[in-house]
């Protein structure tokens, strides 16, 4: 050790943090599954599957998913830690010995099971395959199941299209669609739901469940944890320092293993990996008189046509501090109408929009900056980006500087989502519209962003339009709702902003399905279609219950 440098003052010193120390867990050396190679990523544990129920599989990114999954789908052979030397296959089950995981991997060595994995880049899809989306699932209908599957997931209007020509929400159903239609023994979906809206994120899951069958395993990877709560029969977490470790908890029940996600501490192992337990409890919205009295805007009828596609738009009114949430099927207008409202259209017969400073975060982002994110920041919004407040209500919890000195062209989706929504916080603006803030997130910078989002409006006194497809960020950032319905791409009717209870229970109704509330943090959860619940709740007419 040179004395002119002691290693303590080495590391206070070092510049832009350019070191940082993370403690690893001791007790779970012995726990090693897979280590890529000295100082890089470790997986201790792995989940656990079991035939004839569909596993969920929930944590932030860059914790371990992906790599759990390459291992039981028999792609990646777990080395224990051992880089360096590398156990055999019978060391390996010596390890396992014992645990559903022995028979598991036993099975996949001597039965040579088949494992087929949904990617989570479906948009990467049209770079590997070609030709149209009736060809590929030809060529793989080896279950003679493929009308079924394509009346499921809404495919049968695109099947003479080029996979180049489908948009995300198609390629997810055709890449869905893919693994319902062969015959395997393992299926694997790696987030299903981003770029689907809700009535095909549930479509989704119905198709997933429908291939439950006793001798069959069938592992999930979902961040909408409502979709998750519904595909699911049991969960596992993983927690851990994402890019340096993670850990696999032991399954539990879905309700029990989502709770301990969003509480941020596993029982079973006295442990507690996050801070702060996430709760969501919906905030009393005021009543319709005070909303009348506190009335600062409103909006006239409005028709706009576009193509083939007519949207009407029912006058409303909304108020300072107020987010408005937009519900409906992808096709039916909401970012037409948010463009109308930016004044990015002109509606039919030239009604007037009243005047209001606009900041709009798109729904597809795609950086042009050549800089790097604190470039650009600095050239967008100079101003804000530099002061205390919002640097401690929208930087800080976004964690916008561990990526600040990164080139803007090199940021995945979820970072580049979480710098498109500091981009449209931080410019001044009357009216924040935001275009689905929740795609590439994971589900707990899904929760942080919802959070960010109502204190911002909440303290600068602003309104804010979001349209959001994940319910669990809907239901906690919505004070009023407005509800698109009609038939996509077609003719759609946007009605005037009505209570959060109001519109959830109308929006539901077209989906002809009924929320509950957990009673633990108050977060929203799909009824099983047909259960008990279900049925009761169908018959009472209330589809969402704000108290259980």
């Amino acid at each position: 050790l040179n004395p002119l440098f002691p290693c303590g003052i080495y590391v206070k010193k070092c510049p832009f943090e350019a070191i940082s120390i993370i403690n690893l867990p001791s007790n779970l050396e012995k726990d090693t599954t897979h280590r890529y190679n000295q100082n890089s990523f470790k997986l201790h544990r792995l989940p656990t599957p079991r035939p004839g129920e569909v596993l969920g599989l929930v944590g932030t990114n860059g914790i371990g998913k992906s790599t759990a999954l390459k291992i039981l789908a028999g792609k990646l052979k777990p080395n224990l830690g051992r880089f360096n030397a590398p156990p055999d296959w019978t060391e390996i089950l010596t390890y396992f010995r014992g645990s559903e995981l022995q028979n598991y991997f036993t099975k996949i060595l001597e039965d040579d099971l088949k494992a087929i994995i949904k990617p989570q880049y479906v948009d990467q899809i049209p770079k590997a395959v070609k030709g149209s989306v009736q060809q590929l699932l030809d060529k793989k209908d080896e279950l003679r199941n493929q009308d079924t599957v394509c009346e499921m997931l809404d495919l049968k209007n695109v099947r003479d299209r080029n996979v180049e020509n489908l948009s995300g929400g198609e390629l997810q159903r055709f890449a869905c669609a893919m693994v319902c239609i062969q015959k395997a023994d393992i299926f694997m979906f790696d987030e299903p739901s981003s770029y689907l809206d809700v009535k095909q994120r549930l479509k989704a899951a119905q198709a997933i469940r429908h291939l439950i069958h006793p001798d069959k395993y069938i592992i999930v990877v979902e961040h909408d944890l409502s979709v998750l709560d519904y595909l699911s029969d049991f969960i596992c977490c993983l927690y851990g320092v994402p890019g340096a470790y993670g850990v696999v908890t032991l399954p539990f029940s879905v309700r029990e293993g989502i709770n301990i996600f969003l509480d941020g501490f596993v029982p079973t192992e006295n442990l507690r990996f996050r801070e702060t337990s996430l709760i969501f409890k919906v905030a009393e919205t005021a009543t319709e008189e005070e909303i009348k009295r506190m009335c600062r805007y409103e909006y006239p009828t409005m028709k706009k046509k576009m193509g083939n596609f007519s949207l009407s738009v029912e006058p409303g009114t909304f108020t300072d501090s107020e987010i408005v949430v937009m519900l409906g099927e992808n096709g039916t207008g909401k970012t037409t109408f948010i463009q109308l409202l930016a004044g990015r259209l002109k509606p039919e017969g030239g009604c007037e929009i009243p005047s209001m400073l606009i900041s709009y975060k798109p729904q597809k982002i795609s950086p042009k900056s050549q800089g790097t994110v604190r470039q650009l920041l600095h050239e967008k919004i100079r101003d804000a980006y530099v002061h205390p407040q919002f640097v401690a209500d929208v930087m800080k919890p976004l964690q916008i500087d561990n990526i600040i000195d990164q080139e803007v062209q090199n940021l995945s989706g979820g970072e580049l989502q979480r710098v498109a929504l500091v981009l449209c916080l931080g410019k001044p603006a009357d009216v924040y519209l935001i275009d689905e803030p929740s795609a590439y997130l994971d589900s707990e910078q899904r929760l942080v962003a919802a959070k960010v989002i109502k204190r911002f409006i909440l303290h600068s006194k602003k309104t804010g339009f979001v349209v959001e497809h994940d319910f669990i960020m809907a239901t906690y950032l919505s004070d009023r709702v407005i509800v698109f319905e009609g038939q996509p791409s077609v003719k759609a009717v946007a009605s005037s902003p009505q209570t959060l209870l109001a519109g959830m229970n109308r929006f539901l109704e077209l989906l002809n399905i009924t929320f509950r509330r957990d009673p633990n943090n108050f977060r929203p959860r799909i009824n099983k279609l047909n259960s008990v619940k279900d049925t009761e709740q169908k018959k009472s007419g209330n589809f969402f219950f704000l108290d259980d």
